[in-house]
């Protein structure tokens, strides 16, 4: 799916997503990756849902957002508790949504003026 520009296209924008990768300011991924507004993506090394540690959560954490998007993949799953202990001991809500909703969702918190944090899972196929 295009999306169309906007004004913030001096933050990190999500400018087109599919099942197989996505794409901040016009640069394409097909890796899993942790991104906020003001920064540039970073490699999130996340192969699958499953594998998720509390480690994964604690990168995150460093990082201070006011929420994060948890995008999960093709389909919505949910977070063991356990798992982000790190963010909800700095009060951090974290939302679990398919890849897809999550993009749709960074937007509109980043346009927003939002410290809004994606993590996004993207399995290699």
């Amino acid at each position: 799916m295009k999306l169309h520009s906007t004004n913030t296209q001096q933050y990190q924008t999500v400018t087109a997503y599919d099942d197989s990768g996505v794409e901040f300011n016009l640069i394409r991924y097909d890796h899993s990756l942790i991104v906020l507004p003001e920064q540039a993506p970073v490699v999130w090394p996340v192969k699958s849902f499953d594998k998720l540690a509390a480690e994964d959560f604690e990168t995150i954490a460093a990082l201070e957002p006011d929420v994060v998007i948890l995008g999960t993949g093709k389909k919505q799953r949910f977070i063991h508790p356990k798992l982000i202990t790190s963010l909800t001991h700095q009060h951090k809500g974290v939302e679990c949504m398919d890849n897809q909703a999550a993009c749709r969702t960074y937007n509109i918190l980043m346009a927003e003026g939002r410290k809004v944090a994606l993590a996004l899972i993207l399995e290699l196929q």
